[in-house]
């Protein structure tokens, strides 16, 4: 990962909190406004995901598969947008096919680099939380209300874990700059 990957996680947790707090402070948990903030978040978060992670990854294999990511995002939230009347099994479907896609990216770019830093563990995490998102959704009785505040649930759990991964880049970034400076100060040293 480039020395700057950190700064995509912290975004990407920024467009999951906005949306997490329009469902909290909103008493209407209909499936129009359900298919709103989630038009908005994924039309958003998908642009955040392609464009930060192809300017900021370093493997080619992992710009891709996150452009595919960001893709899918900005076609789902554009739907769900243009179709913002389209109910509650069309709600439950946009969620869970976007989930679906979505999570399964991220598991797999997760799965290819697994060992291979911190990073890995993150894309693992969240693909797996987002996958889960996707079962819910696919075995959930439908209701509204419920996975209205279950979409608001998962965009908090992955604001907060995005965050601490996006800080812990950050830091182990920072460290490993602040180890090396010391290293070459030390053998300059007779």
């Amino acid at each position: 990962m480039g020395t700057r990957y950190w700064t995509v996680p912290i975004a990407r947790a920024v467009v999951a909190f906005v949306p997490a707090v329009v469902i909290t402070f909103n008493a209407d948990h209909s499936a129009d406004f359900g298919l709103i903030v989630f038009g908005a978040f994924a039309l958003v978060g998908g642009l955040v995901t392609g464009l930060l992670s192809w300017k900021t990854a370093t493997d080619p294999r992992d710009r891709s598969i996150f452009a595919i990511q960001g893709a899918v995002g900005v076609l789902a939230g554009a739907l769900a947008l243009a179709m913002y009347a389209g109910g509650l099994g069309f709600f439950l479907y946009i969620v869970s096919v976007w989930a679906a896609v979505t999570g399964a990216l991220e598991l797999y770019t997760g799965i290819r680099i697994r060992g291979r830093g911190q990073v890995a563990r993150d894309w693992l995490v969240v693909g797996a939380l987002t996958a889960v998102l996707a079962l819910v959704f696919l075995l959930l009785p439908p209701h509204a209300v419920v996975a209205v505040g279950l979409l608001g649930a998962y965009l908090v759990i992955i604001g907060v874990y995005l965050v601490i991964a996006g800080v812990s880049l950050s830091t182990a970034h920072a460290d490993a700059k602040r180890d090396l400076a010391s290293s070459s100060t030390d053998s300059d040293t007779p």
